[in-house]
């Protein structure tokens, strides 16, 4: 029933989209919680784990949370879900069987059709040194998947062989034959001073691709420069230790000055 017919929905908004969303009766979404902001009283609400505890497990093993809620139609049913942070919500159709490789922030809500889980990477580099850009998951069609991209979206058609290096922290979606792997910046100074990190991620082609414009970190650092208590030091020994932060937090998935 839910390949039947396209999904009935109304993304509203700029900054601070909604998504609003259509139900026939017995249609069921489901999202991570905390993300449902109205509904009318033809929706029922049930949450639970998704498929048991190990399948909780797992995906808050891959940054998400381990319950899930499930909205299903009694009637004529409508309800809308907001992302936490500012930016742009994607809606992507999913045929049977293809999937789309997203950051663990991403996933807003889905059909029930649309399986979420974890997309292991193939090179032990990518993961391990890979930080926050590590945490990726995987949807899997058929169904509609609506996704949450900080900022603004940049969206790009990589070519065969065509490689594009990429702060991990601007890294949103991706096609499943898109390769992510992890390469070392370039240049000691680069490294120490740049504010980059030790890494970026190396996306290549073929395949489409969505970067995110505003890194949730990047934000919560410029608000946390503005709260009680936090000195900024200006001299030169200020500044090498932003540069040591950088490299560290590009070593572990913290930040040291524009990372995530």
């Amino acid at each position: 029933m839910m390949g039947a017919r396209r999904m009935q929905y109304t993304i509203t908004g700029t900054l601070m989209q909604t998504v609003a969303v259509d139900l026939m009766p017995g249609e069921v979404v489901y999202s991570q919680t905390n993300c449902m902001c109205w509904m009318n009283d033809a929706v029922e609400m049930n949450t639970n784990t998704g498929g048991g505890f190990f399948a909780g497990l797992a995906r808050s093993f891959g940054g998400g949370s381990f319950f899930i809620t499930e909205f299903t139609a009694r009637g004529n049913g409508h309800v809308a879900f907001a992302p936490r942070f500012p930016g742009t919500i994607m809606p992507v159709t999913l045929a049977p069987g293809q999937s789309l490789i997203c950051r663990k922030e991403t996933f807003l809500v889905a059909e029930r059709s649309v399986s979420l889980e974890i997309a292991w990477q193939k090179r032990l580099g990518a993961g391990f040194f890979g930080g926050e850009g590590f945490i990726l998951q995987k949807v899997t069609g058929p169904g509609t998947v609506f996704l949450d991209l900080s900022g603004e979206v940049v969206e790009r058609d990589l070519a065969p062989g065509e490689r594009l290096l990429v702060h991990a922290g601007h890294v949103g979606v991706m096609a499943q034959t898109v390769g992510f792997d992890i390469q070392m910046v370039r240049g000691f100074r680069n490294v120490l001073f740049g504010g980059e990190g030790l890494f970026l991620a190396t996306l290549t082609g073929p395949g489409h691709i969505a970067l995110q414009s505003m890194p949730i970190l990047n934000l919560a650092e410029e608000i946390g420069r503005y709260l009680p208590g936090r000195t900024e030091t200006t001299t030169g020994s200020g500044v090498a230790a932003v540069g040591v932060g950088g490299l560290l937090g590009g070593l572990f998935g913290g930040s040291g000055g524009n990372n995530t």
